[in-house]
């Protein structure tokens, strides 16, 4: 793989993820890392027709999960380059067809594109962890879900119902499902790992969302699915959130 690292900053956690993924893969084009200023930009995946950019803040590229996180983004390039569904995949073209008729609030259509999102990353990860251990990952799953639930009043009186004020409580549940279905499908944690519990607790702040179905529907997307049957797959997520939770206005 042609790595090349723009700007001062560290490039070790990018050689390493590079030398674990060309243990199982590689990729056609060069890889150009761009290391950003701001501490709050999201580490992300630009594709063109003649490179790949990861871009990723300094303050990520320093982090103990820089490796990680370099390639996790690795893996979707791979993704991209082999056009897999779920990364050539219209979101937009998905949306009309599940909601066709709908009127859908905002916040609801844009926790959609995160379910897609999902559906990409579960897919990239399944690279990801076929070159690389998943201990720092699933700590990752833990901690990132352990802050959204505890974002929330002190517990409530007997007869009232917690709630995430911080995160939203839907999208919450449904991240909760995707971290449990991840680190279900590739073996990573047993019956009593606290992840179960903080699941629990992201259900009661979201009734509404079966975190059971989309545990289940995360976890058991087909390896190599044809385009359609990925779009069926895309399709029936979106209107179990919108649709099967009562949330959708006609």
């Amino acid at each position: 793989m042609n790595l090349r690292v723009q700007g001062p900053g560290p490039t070790a956690p990018f050689l390493g993820a590079r030398d674990l993924f060309e243990t199982e893969r590689d990729l056609s084009l060069p890889v150009e890392v761009r290391l950003r200023d701001d501490p709050d930009e999201r580490t992300w995946a630009g594709h063109y027709d003649d490179r790949h950019v990861l871009n990723i803040s300094r303050q990520a590229a320093s982090s103990a999960m820089a490796r990680e996180l370099a390639l996790h983004e690795f893996a979707h390039m791979a993704r991209h380059e082999e056009s897999h569904p779920s990364h050539v995949q219209s979101t937009e073209e998905v949306l009309y067809l599940a909601l066709a008729g709908r009127s859908v609030e905002r916040r609801k259509l844009a926790h959609c594109y995160q379910i897609a999102n999902h559906m990409k990353d579960i897919y990239a990860d399944d690279i990801t962890l076929s070159v690389g251990p998943g201990e720092k990952l699933l700590s990752f799953l833990e901690s990132s879900l352990a802050s959204a639930v505890a974002d929330r009043p002190a517990p409530p009186r007997p007869g009232l119902r917690r709630i995430s004020t911080g995160a939203d409580p839907e999208i919450t549940a449904v991240n909760a499902a995707f971290a449990v279905a991840l680190a279900e499908r590739h073996d990573l944690i047993d019956d009593d790992h606290r992840l179960y519990d903080l699941a629990h607790a992201a259900a009661d702040d979201a009734p509404s969302v079966s975190i059971g179905r989309f545990t289940a529907l995360f976890r058991e997307l087909g390896t190599d699915p044809t385009e359609s049957e990925y779009r069926r797959a895309l399709v029936d997520g979106t209107r179990e959130y919108v649709v099967e939770s009562g949330q959708a206005a006609d």
